[in-house]
């Protein structure tokens, strides 16, 4: 007498909003791994165990307009980053957001590296505005806690010039196998943008208004004491050039 066999798994319909939920779920998992060129909609349609036409049901545009969705959605993530509290030292709130930076830079690799890189055969326009939206609204919540309701020219530079180091930096860990630790270089993110603001201060009041509010806030042990105890036998050196 042979057993019954196992039934399957009741098949479930989804509405067209966890459809879509899903489809474009199983989406940025795969853009996260792989570059956009490298994802088919065949791809996408397997890995959610659905036909290929019910991928072009939600997304229309094919795959441009499924790149672009999650792209979107990978951008409200990152966006969401950069969201700190303004509670405590400014650099301990920095230190924090660049945690959550790195995790998902971390967490959306070779995605990341396509996206910020660019030359993806998904490119276009719109594309572009959705990484820049990002790269503004995180200068936004930099100069938020600088106290820098609103920035000069050369105070905004300086925060937009230390955002793209830190595009660069991560692209450069993940090429370098992630290497130094994630802890590591957010401590060395943060530390550059001290310096970057100590260097705009010296010739831009604006700056130096900030930094004098910025200093005020932090602890002797927190990332201003720690790193200005380790520069001040740097630049003793030069006492001479005075």
């Amino acid at each position: 007498m042979t057993s019954a066999a196992t039934p399957a798994p009741a098949y479930r319909r989804l509405s067209v909003e966890e459809r879509r939920t899903q489809l474009l779920g199983v989406a940025l998992s795969l853009f996260a791994h792989r570059a956009p060129k490298d994802v088919s909609l065949d791809d996408v349609a397997e890995a959610a165990g659905v036909s290929r036409p019910l991928v072009y049901r939600y997304f229309a545009g094919g795959k441009q307009e499924l790149y672009e969705a999650a792209l979107r959605s990978a951008a409200d993530e990152l966006e969401l980053c950069f969201t700190e509290p303004p509670v405590g030292p400014p650099t301990e709130r920095l230190a924090r957001v660049l945690d959550r930076y790195l995790a998902f830079v971390d967490q959306h690799d070779a995605g990341f590296s396509a996206l910020l890189q660019g030359g993806s055969v998904a490119e276009t326009s719109r594309t572009t505005a959705i990484v820049d939206e990002v790269r503004r609204a995180a200068a936004e919540q930099i100069l938020l806690h600088l106290g820098a309701g609103d920035p000069g020219p050369r105070l905004r530079m300086m925060v937009r010039t230390w955002i793209a180091a830190v595009e660069a930096a991560s692209l450069i860990w993940l090429d370098e196998d992630k290497r130094p630790p994630a802890d590591e270089l957010r401590g060395w993110l943060v530390d550059h943008l001290v310096a970057l603001l100590t260097a705009t201060a010296a010739t831009d009041e604006q700056t130096a208004r900030a930094v004098a509010g910025l200093l005020a806030q932090e602890r002797a042990e927190g990332p201003v004491g720690t790193l200005a105890r380790r520069v001040v036998p740097v630049v003793s050196g030069a006492a001479h050039l005075l």
